[in-house]
């Protein structure tokens, strides 16, 4: 039965004050860089229109979790940071021409200059997480890892033999393990044990996962606008496709997806009821179950 949750309040997440705290911490980061060119290549990576949802994610873990924003900001920029270095990446990878409906990086600055304002954003994350002591570092690190190994996954990939175990294993990697640590650092920089960070962690993990399930389907279904690239990586309902009709393989994918919400839903009900618990609530929702409804 999916999960019902009452008493959520609705409203534009670039309302929000986690949102403005990411948006402030980013511009006064982008404000205090002294090169002009690098910096004008992070201000065109970093401010094309990204909802914020991963630092947001980290923010609203630690406040269910008794923290503050205080307490957690640098965190959440180390993740937007990361995040941001990823789609760099991303697009050097698929040749990606055009991301939230402007130039890429590499198409707007060149391969090289991309490259090399990825590599300034990772340096910069880790001078973010480094206040947070060697486990938030050991478990931001090891994110930073897996999605290296997903990108290199999907590179190698044969097509012909990559099937559902795959591609679970592939985003989870490339995707879900970002929302994951987004939630279980957000969680422990609030205060969380180890055990009710452990529970953070799980909630990131289906929330991710749903959430790369839908990109996947929204692009094999050609309604993906604002992006564009040469390559494209293997989607859930390809895989399914290899077994089934084209209807039964989005009907399938929508099923995990709905799963995988119920999942973390189930999830977030385990932790305090509080305005933050309401938000992310929303937020599940929102990167999922509602971009559905265009299908």
């Amino acid at each position: 039965m999916p999960v019902q949750v009452h008493g959520v309040i609705l409203m534009n997440i670039e309302e929000w004050e986690e949102y403005r705290y990411v948006e402030s911490g980013i511009n006064s980061f982008i404000d205090q860089m002294n090169d002009s060119s690098l910096k004008k290549m992070v201000e065109h990576v970093c401010n094309t229109g990204g909802k914020r949802i991963r630092p947001i994610i980290l923010l609203l873990s630690s406040e269910i979790c008794s923290g503050s924003y205080q307490q957690s900001l640098n965190a959440a920029l180390a993740i937007e940071m990361m995040h941001s270095a990823s789609l760099i990446h991303d697009d050097l990878l698929d040749q990606g021409l055009v991301r939230r409906n402007l130039p890429s990086a590499p198409e707007k600055f060149g391969p090289s200059r991309a490259l090399l304002c990825g590599d300034y954003l990772i340096a910069k994350c880790f001078e973010f997480i480094s206040p947070y002591g060697e486990k938030v570092v050991r478990d931001f690190g090891k994110a930073g890892m897996d999605m290296a190994e997903g990108e290199v996954l999907d590179l190698r990939l044969d097509k012909d033999n990559f099937g559902e175990n795959n591609y679970f294993e592939c985003i989870y990697k490339k995707t879900a393990s970002l929302f994951a640590i987004s939630a279980s650092i957000g969680a422990y920089t609030g205060g969380a044990d180890e055990v009710l960070t452990r529970r953070f962690n799980v909630f990131g993990n289906y929330l991710g996962t749903a959430y790369q399930i839908v990109d996947d389907i929204l692009e094999f279904l050609e309604v993906v606008e604002g992006k564009e690239s040469k390559f494209t990586s293997e989607t859930l309902p390809h895989v399914y496709m290899k077994n089934m009709s084209k209807e039964e393989a989005i009907e399938k994918s929508i099923n995990a997806v709905k799963m995988r919400v119920n999942a973390a839903k189930e999830t977030l009900l385990t932790f305090n009821e509080c305005p933050a618990r309401n938000k992310l609530f929303q937020i599940t929702d929102y990167i999922t179950i509602d971009m559905l409804e265009i299908v």
